[in-house]
């Protein structure tokens, strides 16, 4: 039977799987040029598809990690959820203007779409280790 704290592991392993498994996608993306617009939307769609497994698994996490009686574990999984709720809505459209500024040959879009990409990176792995840290107090 299935109670509260099995659903709790079993979000806190979904947690882990979709952060560890889009910082180690997201690095090699950065050998990409990033001077065209095929590199910006196939990033931009990579990281629209890492935000909506990650909210949706840290949402379920702090729903389930609530009904076992974790507070602690709730409030953190519920503030990577809204964290990255809100590195999506920063993000992505930051993404979009730069993207569209790389197609009409802008060079100096190029580092700063390359710096949302690495900030993504940065924040994606602080993420990991934060998710990392909680296991402890399991």
């Amino acid at each position: 039977m299935l109670n509260a704290n099995h659903a709790a592991l079993f979000f806190t392993v979904a947690m882990l799987a979709v952060t560890t498994y889009f910082l180690f996608g997201s690095i090699p993306l950065l050998i990409l040029k990033h001077d065209n617009t095929m590199d910006a939307k196939f990033i931009r769609s990579f990281y629209i598809t890492y935000f909506k497994f990650a909210i949706v698994a840290a949402t379920a996490a702090a729903i389930s990690y609530t009904f076992a009686a974790r507070p602690a574990l709730a409030l953190g999984a519920a503030s990577i959820a809204i964290l990255t709720l809100v590195l999506r809505y920063r993000f992505i459209p930051q993404m979009d203007q730069l993207g569209s500024e790389i197609r009409d040959n802008n060079l100096m879009a190029i580092p700063d779409f390359r710096k949302i990409h690495k900030t993504a990176i940065l924040l994606n792995a602080t993420q990991l280790m934060t998710v990392l840290g909680g296991l402890s107090l399991m």
